[in-house]
C-alpha cells in the first residue's frame, strides 16, 4: 500500500474525505461520481482511484457527456459552480422518469451564484439530497505549491489595454477569494503582508512515466540540479545490484534490463531507478555546448559578475556572442537582451532598434519593449533608478557555475522568516503573533518547534503568493528555505506556472486588444 501522501496534496484529500466522503460513511453501498474538468484535475493531483474505491465510489464520469443511466445508484457531483457544469447536472434529473440517478449529492467547489442554485432549485430539487460548497479553489501542485489556475491574471493585472477597466479588480477580488480557500483547507488565519513597489515614472520504446508524491524517488530528486541527480541516480541502481553481488562498474541500460530479469524480488525498485534515469539522460541530451556558453552569459548578466566572482565590465561584450551564435533560438537571444538591459539599468533607443534589426525580432520587439509596463526601465534616457530588493550575499555558499542566480524570492522567504522585511516595503494589511524564536507574523496559531520533517510540518507555516505566474526555480526556494529552517515550512503559490517562453509570450501579449489574447494553462 502506498504511504499517505502529505503537504498540501494530502491536506486537500483530507477536506474533500471530510466535506464530501464522510457524509456516506455508514452506507454500504457503491455510488457514481460526476465531476468537470476542473475537479478532474483537482482529484487527480491529491488521490488516486483505488483511494476513491476505498471510498465507495465505482464509477467516475464527466459531466459534461452523456452517459447510461444508473438508475438504481446514487450520484456524488463534485464540481465548480458554472453554467456548464450546472446544465450537466439539470440534464441528468430533468424529468423524474427519465432520471439518470437515484438522487443527486452535490458538492461544489466553491461559493455558488444565487442565479445557478435557483436555476437548480426550479429544475430539479426534489431529485437533490444534499447541496453543499466545500471552499477548495485551488490545486496542490506539489506538497508545498498551489496554483490557482487563473492563467490570464498577467495580462489582466499588467496590461496597458485595461487599465481603465475593472479587469485587475475583478481578478484580484477572484484571486483572493482563493487564497481564502487554500487558508481555510491548512487551518490557517494568518497574517498578511504585501510586497509596495516604489515607482517613479515608468528512439525505442515509449514508456509513460506518472510522476506523482508518492514516488520517493521523483519527491527528493525533482528541484535537484540535474549534475547532482546524473551522479545519485546511478549510486542508487548500484547499491541495489550489489545486493545480489551483480556486477560492479558503471551501468547500462542494457545491462539493467538483464539485471531485471534475474532479480526479480528488485524490478519494481530498479524500474522505478531506470525511470528517472532516462528522464535524467533525456534532460542531459538537450543540454548541448552552445547552450552551456549561453547559460554562462545569462549567469554573467544576471549577476554582473563572472564566475571568478570579476565583475562584468562591459556587458555589451559578453551579450555579442549569443546574439552572433546562428544555433541559438530568438527566445533565447531575447531573453539574453533583455538581461543586458536589466543589467545596465537600461539602454538607448538607437542602441535598442540596432539590437532587434541585427538579430531580426522585428516582429517580438514587444516582448522587449513591454517590460516599461511592468515598471522595468528599458529606455535608460526615460529611467530612474530602479528601487531594487536588497540580495543577500551568498558568495560563500557552494553553487555549480552554471547555477549562480538566485531567486529574489528566496530572499524573501529567508527575510520573512527572521522578520526582516522592512515594514515601509511590506507593510501589513493584517497581523498575527509571531509564532517562533521572535520571528515574524507568519501563521496565527501557535505550534510547537520541531527538528524533524513532519515536526516541522505541525510548527509554523509561511505562505508566499506570486501574481502573474511562479518558475520552477522559485518552486524550488520553497523546499531549500523549509529545509534550512526547521521551525517552518514554506508554501508558496501563483496564479500559473511560468516557463521562459511562457513569460516572453505573456509580456508581448500586454499591448494586444483583450479579444485578441488567448491565454490557456499549460
Amino acid at each position: 500500500m502506498a504511504p499517505p501522501v502529505r503537504g498540501l496534496k494530502g491536506a486537500v484529500w483530507q477536506k474533500l474525505k471530510s466535506a464530501v466522503f464522510d457524509d456516506f460513511r455508514k452506507e454500504e453501498e457503491w455510488k457514481v461520481m460526476l465531476l468537470d474538468d476542473y475537479t478532474t484535475k483537482l482529484l487527480s493531483l491529491c488521490c488516486k482511484m483505488t483511494d476513491l474505491l476505498a471510498e465507495g465510489i465505482t464509477v467516475v464520469e464527466n459531466v459534461y457527456k452523456n452517459r447510461e443511466p444508473v438508475p438504481h445508484m446514487k450520484a456524488i457531483y463534485l464540481i465548480t459552480p458554472t453554467k456548464k457544469s450546472v446544465d450537466g447536472l439539470i440534464d441528468d434529473f430533468i424529468t423524474k422518469s427519465c432520471s439518470r440517478y437515484k438522487a443527486a449529492y452535490v458538492y461544489f467547489t466553491d461559493f455558488c451564484p444565487d442565479s445557478l442554485f435557483n436555476k437548480i432549485k426550479s429544475s430539479c430539487a426534489k431529485s437533490i439530497k444534499k447541496c453543499k460548497e466545500i471552499n477548495i479553489s485551488f490545486f496542490p501542485y506539489e506538497s508545498q505549491v498551489f496554483i490557482l489556475n487563473v492563467p490570464d491574471a498577467f495580462y489582466r493585472c499588467y496590461s496597458p489595454t485595461l487599465e481603465k477597466t475593472k479587469e485587475k479588480d475583478a481578478v484580484m477580488q477572484v484571486m483572493a477569494e482563493q487564497i481564502v480557500t487554500l487558508c481555510a483547507t491548512l487551518d490557517e488565519n494568518p497574517g498578511v503582508r504585501y510586497k509596495r513597489y516604489k515607482t517613479e515614472g515608468s528512439a525505442g520504446k515509449e514508456k509513460e512515466a506518472i510522476l506523482e508524491e508518492d514516488d520517493d524517488l521523483w519527491v527528493k530528486m525533482r528541484h535537484k540540479h540535474i549534475a547532482d541527480v546524473i551522479e545519485e541516480i546511478p549510486k542508487l541502481l548500484k547499491e541495489i545490484s550489489s545486493k545480489k553481488k551483480e556486477a560492479e562498474g558503471k551501468l547500462s541500460l542494457s545491462a539493467l534490463s538483464q539485471l531485471m530479469k534475474r532479480m526479480p524480488q528488485y524490478r519494481k525498485e530498479i524500474s522505478k531507478q531506470v525511470v528517472h534515469l532516462n528522464i535524467a539522460e533525456d534532460c542531459m541530451s538537450k543540454f548541448k555546448s552552445n547552450i552551456e556558453r549561453l547559460c554562462k552569459t545569462e549567469q554573467d548578466l544576471a549577476l554582473g559578475t563572472d564566475a571568478e566572482g570579476q565583475k562584468v565590465k562591459d556587458s555589451m561584450r559578453v551579450l555579442l556572442p549569443v546574439l552572433l551564435n546562428k544555433s541559438h533560438e530568438s527566445y533565447d537571444k531575447i531573453r539574453a537582451i533583455l538581461l543586458y538591459i536589466f543589467s545596465t539599468n537600461g539602454t538607448t533607443q538607437e542602441n535598442l532598434e540596432k539590437l532587434i534589426q541585427n538579430v531580426h525580432i522585428e516582429s517580438d520587439s514587444d516582448m522587449i519593449r513591454n517590460w516599461k509596463y511592468l515598471d522595468v526601465p528599458v529606455i535608460s534616457s526615460f529611467a530612474v533608478q530602479q528601487h531594487k530588493y536588497p540580495r543577500r550575499d551568498r558568495s560563500s555558499e557552494e553553487t555549480f557555475q552554471l547555477s549562480r542566480w538566485t531567486p529574489v524570492i528566496k530572499d524573501v522567504m529567508e527575510d520573512a522568516i527572521e522578520n526582516k522585511l522592512d515594514s515601509k516595503d511590506w507593510p501589513y494589511s493584517s497581523r498575527c503573533p509571531p509564532t517562533w524564536n521572535g520571528s515574524g507574523a507568519v501563521s496565527a496559531r501557535q505550534k510547537p518547534k520541531g527538528s524533524s520533517r513532519e515536526e516541522r510540518k505541525s510548527s509554523a507555516r509561511l505562505i508566499i503568493f506570486v501574481i502573474g505566474g511562479v518558475t520552477y526555480s522559485e518552486m524550488r526556494c520553497a523546499y531549500e528555505v523549509s529545509e534550512a529552517y526547521k521551525s517552518c515550512e514554506v508554501v508558496i503559490g501563483s496564479t500559473h506556472i511560468l516557463t521562459p517562453k511562457r513569460l516572453l509570450d505573456e509580456v508581448k501579449s500586454l499591448t494586444k486588444p483583450k479579444d485578441m489574447v488567448s491565454i490557456k494553462d499549460e
